[in-house]
C-alpha cells in the first residue's frame, strides 16, 4: 500500500520535490502552491504529524533549516524584503497536510500577502487575566516534563 503521507514520500525520494537543502533531520524543498517564488516548506524527515508528536531534536532541525532557507532567500535574487515563517499545527490553525512543515516565504511591499485578526484582537487583557494564564501555562509545561 502506498504511502498516506506524501512529504514522507518526498523524504524518502519516491515523490518528486525541488529541493533547496537537506541535513540529517530535516529537508527544505519549493512548495508547488507557493505565496510568493521561492515560498519553502522545510520538514523533519521522520514522521510527525503534529508538534506534539515531533522530537524537540527535530523541532531544533526544522528552525535551523529555516533559518537557513531565509537567509538563501535574501541572497538568491528572488524578490524578498522581509521573510515570513508559519507552522499550522492542526486543522483548525490551516494545517492541510499532517506532517509538520514549516513554511518559509520571502515577502515584499504590495505582495498581497496578509493577516486577518480576529475581532478580539487588540483587546488588552488584565495583568490578572495574563499572569492567570501564564500560571496555568507554566504547570502544563512542568506537568508535560514530568511525564
Amino acid at each position: 500500500m502506498a504511502d498516506p503521507c506524501i512529504f514522507c514520500t518526498i523524504a524518502r525520494r519516491e515523490a518528486s520535490a525541488s529541493i533547496v537543502c537537506e541535513d540529517e533531520r530535516t529537508l527544505a524543498f519549493l512548495d508547488i502552491r507557493p505565496i510568493n517564488p521561492g515560498h519553502t516548506l522545510v520538514i523533519p524527515k521522520a514522521h510527525a504529524a503534529m508538534l506534539a508528536d515531533l522530537s524537540p531534536e527535530d523541532g531544533g532541525g526544522i528552525f535551523r533549516t529555516g533559518m537557513r532557507v531565509a537567509a538563501a532567500l535574501r541572497g538568491s535574487g528572488v524578490r524578498c524584503e522581509g521573510v515570513n515563517f508559519h507552522l499550522a499545527d492542526g486543522e483548525v490553525a490551516g494545517q492541510e497536510i499532517f506532517h509538520v512543515h514549516l513554511h518559509v516565504y520571502p515577502r515584499y511591499s504590495g505582495d498581497g500577502v496578509g493577516l486577518r485578526m480576529g475581532p478580539r484582537y487588540g483587546a488588552m487583557p488584565s495583568r490578572a487575566e495574563l499572569d492567570g494564564r501564564a500560571t496555568t501555562m507554566r504547570k502544563a509545561i512542568e506537568s508535560s516534563a514530568a511525564r
